[in-house]
């Protein structure tokens, strides 16, 4: 395997943080790259080493299922901001309530 500089980098906080967002339908490959500088690529030869094969496999399965929204592409993401679509707006501290 090649050596990777962006991943070698990294505590193992970071990395084990890195590993819960790919596991995230939600989290954008994207994400991941902006926070932690690290590639869909890198991202994925990460999980390979380390998480088991068949939860790799499992990962794998999901990412590229329809379900999944690892690419901007796919989910309905806005703008430059990664930020779930069902997320309440603040107001003066106050989490707006929804109208019934």
């Amino acid at each position: 395997m090649k050596n990777v500089s962006g991943i070698e980098s990294l505590t193992e906080r970071e990395i084990d943080r890195i590993i819960e967002m790919a596991w995230e339908d939600r989290t954008p490959f994207e994400a991941i790259k902006y926070q932690f500088g690290v590639s869909e690529a890198e991202t994925i030869r990460l999980m390979r080493k380390t998480i088991s094969r068949s939860s790799f496999n499992l990962w794998r399965k999901r990412v590229n299922s329809t379900i999944s929204q690892k690419h901007l592409a796919k989910g309905a993401h806005q703008g430059s901001r990664f930020k779930c679509t069902q997320q309440k707006s603040i107001s003066l501290n106050k989490i707006a309530k929804r109208s019934k």
